[in-house]
């Protein structure tokens, strides 16, 4: 991290403790561990099955199994966390965002075991972590809410656990409706319901949610507030009773009641409104005695700015506190150690500065395109953005898994700046230089919702991530009306969408992976009948210039769809570029690069010149991290990386996948697809021979080998994703050919396997068999 941070006026210059065990994995625990050890506290981690490699355990002094996979059997089990504590002699628990933060349970094996929670007291977590429970009680303190069905019925408001009384509350409330989990965060179980018609299966699903996050199905409704901002005070308590506010966060930018893009200060308020909700939000953390640090969420309508109301109290550390800690200076982690050890704040409210302005962009393992599905794979290239003014929290190593255990949170990418215009350009720099490949994220669609002129104006409400896709839907369905056929690579730039990169640049990507491809067959030996160049007898009139075929799946008119294209090296020269004062630098190879989309109506060609160090694409390089290579004299910072068959690359925050086609798959996929065609005609089934995975996971069965012959709906492999098995089968007859192994993690939509399709008769034979 590259800003500094003022770490306030300490009670005491020793540790506030000797080993603190942090309770949690990913981002906050690599996080919370770098404060621990700029202390000099010893780190403990602890770590499940899934994580034996991950980088918190990396950076921990000392790390601790507490159990498998799954979270209820690790993360969540407070017997296992506590077995950890016994075993590192740990003298205190820093339990991070989510899993057992706000746990009472975890609080009290805490003070039972004579160890220090870094948290509030019972009590506090008891009252503030049922939502229904708080709201009650901030109103009895006179602090405003928003009307919901805590206020119907008994003194105790309607029957949380009754769906009918649940509706006949929304009927009070009025419609639209928003459906809360009582022991929830993190916008899980969460369902915004427009009609009394939806609202049963929304009851049910909100419940199932809560049960498997939460182990509490307790549910609540609010009244929706159209157009909602969403700020939250980020506050500081004492066990002397002294509580200040650090100023608010706006965290608006949410889908699904999920944050995005937060930042400090909210754009929305003035100093007067600040201090008022910064106030509201101390009196609600002295209501209960509050210590430590803790967060008050309240929606304010961007129509009446001064008017706010109280949602609910996380009484943890949240996800966006390093926007805080930017404008503030001021180390949130360190003082929840400093006052869970007994130290006072050495701050008055009046003392608390807000110095510029921070932006927040969560990075996930999700396609956007598929409807911000989670992702798996591994990390094959990483680099991660620096400089004045970066910070970034992650939990990315080269070469680490991402599975589908857990939150599919990756990273934090955190901008600070003199000035908001300043900080938003900034971060999108960041994300502009960030290249994860090798797993798909939301790197693209952060930067697209940066450049949204609402968010560059800081007109912000919790609808807006939802406009802004549909907006990119209909620039997407628009600019492929405006191209025959959908030519990607030979139309006219078309305005770019969030989730695919734009025409033009997916030219450049094309001709930049030709000439990648092109550098990994081995070099010609001085024999001519291994010359790439397409050399043959008959002289230079008989050349012909070597062709590749790659395969790329991308959005095209709205939809997911797989694209073929010949991409051909057609002449090479190498030269030397020169410094200023005219000394060779390096040896530069330039090669013009044709590119053609298969199947497209005119058949045209655009021609490229890719201008490229030899040594940066050597064949034993299997990926390269911004390194420099000129497309018709523009140079940018490219980064690729193998994946099997598959090359991918990235480019200022865009990433794509190729996939390179030999020529004995091209025949056998064409010999498959007139197959398929020809059961179609006969059989009147439509059919691919390709078998992708329908969802993120792990192969965790194989029920047939290569080179098997199969019936149609046969079983070919059992995936494993989110607990739940999906079992791919063959869509023709014919020979399988599989592309993963017993144990793969696997992408969505990944190949699995293709079925060289046989003919009718054939088919028979297999089913005689």
């Amino acid at each position: 991290m590259s800003v500094e941070m003022n770490t306030g006026h300490a009670t005491s210059a020793l540790p506030p403790f000797r080993t603190v065990l942090v309770a949690n994995r990913g981002e906050i625990a690599c996080r919370v561990i770098a404060t621990l050890q700029r202390l000099g506290i010893e780190a403990v981690a602890v770590y499940s099955d899934a994580d034996r490699g991950a980088k918190h355990v990396a950076l921990a002094d000392l790390a601790i199994r507490i159990g498998p996979a799954p979270a209820a059997e690790s993360y969540l089990n407070v017997d296992a966390v506590m077995a950890a504590v016994r075993a590192s002699g740990a003298d205190a628990v820093h339990p991070g965002y989510g899993f057992l933060s706000e746990s009472p349970l975890l609080a009290a094996a805490c003070a039972k075991a004579g160890v220090v929670f870094v948290g509030p007291g019972e009590e506090a977590l008891r009252v503030m972590g049922d939502k229904i429970r708080s709201k009650r009680h901030v109103a009895g303190h006179g602090v405003p809410v928003t009307p919901g069905s805590e206020g119907h019925g008994s003194e105790g408001g309607v029957d949380s656990t009754d769906d009918a009384a649940l509706a006949a509350s929304a009927e009070l409330l009025g419609y639209p409706v928003l459906i809360k989990p009582s022991a929830g965060g993190g916008g899980k179980g969460m369902h915004l319901v427009d009609s009394p018609e939806a609202l049963p299966a929304a009851l049910a699903s909100a419940r199932r949610t809560a049960r498997a996050a939460f182990g509490d199905d307790t549910l609540f409704l609010e009244k929706f507030i159209a157009h909602p901002r969403h700020i939250e005070v980020q506050l500081l308590a004492d066990g002397a009773g002294h509580t200040v506010h650090l100023g608010e966060r706006e965290c608006s930018l949410q889908r699904r009641q999920q944050k995005v893009v937060e930042e400090a200060p909210s754009p929305l308020l003035d100093a007067a409104t600040r201090a008022r909700i910064g106030e509201a939000a101390c009196a609600v953390a002295r209501s209960v005695g509050y210590v430590g640090a803790g967060t008050v969420e309240f929606l304010i309508s961007d129509a009446a700015p001064d008017e706010f109301y109280f949602m609910e109290m996380n009484t943890r550390l949240q996800v966006e506190h390093p926007v805080t800690e930017l404008v503030t200076g001021i180390d949130i982690v360190e003082w929840q150690l400093r006052v869970a050890a007994g130290q006072e704040l050495p701050w008055r409210q009046e003392q608390i500065r807000l110095d510029g302005h921070a932006v927040e962009a969560r990075i996930y393992a999700e396609d956007p395109a598929s409807d911000f599905l989670p992702t798996s794979g591994r990390v094959l290239a990483l680099a991660e953005a620096h400089g004045p003014g970066v910070r970034v929290d992650s939990s990315l190593l080269p070469g680490g898994e991402i599975g589908s255990h857990y939150d599919p949170m990756l990273a934090k990418v955190i901008a600070w700046a003199p000035d908001r215009a300043s900080a938003l350009a900034r971060l999108d720099a960041a994300l502009a230089h960030t290249v994860i490949l090798g797993v798909d994220t939301n790197l693209a669609f952060l930067r697209g919702l940066l450049a949204d002129p609402a968010v560059q104006a800081g007109a912000l409400d919790t609808g807006l991530i939802a406009r802004h896709l549909d907006a990119q839907a209909t620039k997407s369905r628009a600019a492929a009306a405006r191209v025959p056929g959908a030519r990607a690579a030979a139309a006219q730039p078309a305005p770019p969408t969030d989730t695919a990169p734009a025409p033009a640049l997916l030219g450049e990507m094309l001709a930049v992976a030709g000439a990648l491809l092109h550098a990994e067959a081995p070099a010609a030996a001085g024999s001519p009948w291994q010359d790439r160049s397409g050399w043959r007898t008959g002289g230079a009139a008989a050349a012909r210039p070597e062709a590749l075929l790659v395969r790329h799946r991308g959005e095209r008119a709205g939809a997911q769809a797989e694209t073929a294209f010949e991409v051909r090296v057609v002449a090479r020269s190498a030269g030397a570029d020169h410094t200023a004062g005219g000394m060779t630098d390096h040896l530069t190879e330039h090669l013009a690069v044709a590119v053609r989309e298969r199947g497209a109506e005119d058949g045209r060609m655009s021609a490229h010149t890719v201008s490229i160090a030899p040594a940066a694409t050597a064949p034993s390089r299997a990926t390269g991290v911004h390194v420099g290579i000129a497309v018709d004299g523009v140079q940018r910072r490219w980064s690729w990386a193998r994946d099997g068959e598959d090359l991918l690359l990235s480019v200022e925050g865009e990433s794509t996948r190729f996939t390179a086609v030999s020529r004995e798959a091209e025949l056998q996929g064409e010999l498959a697809r007139i197959l398929a065609a020809r059961a179609e005609q006969e059989g009147g089934v439509a059919a691919s021979p390709e078998l992708r995975t329908p969802t993120p996971g792990t192969v965790v069965q194989l029920h047939a080998a290569s080179g098997d012959a199969v019936a149609a709906g046969a079983p070919i492999a059992t995936v494993e994703a989110m607990k739940m098995e999906h079992q791919v089968t063959a869509s023709v007859a014919g020979t399988v050919r599989l592309h993963v192994r017993l144990g793969d993690a696997l992408r969505r939509d990944q190949l699995l396997a293709s079925i060289d399709a046989q003919t009718p008769g054939q088919r028979q034979e297999i089913g005689n068999e």
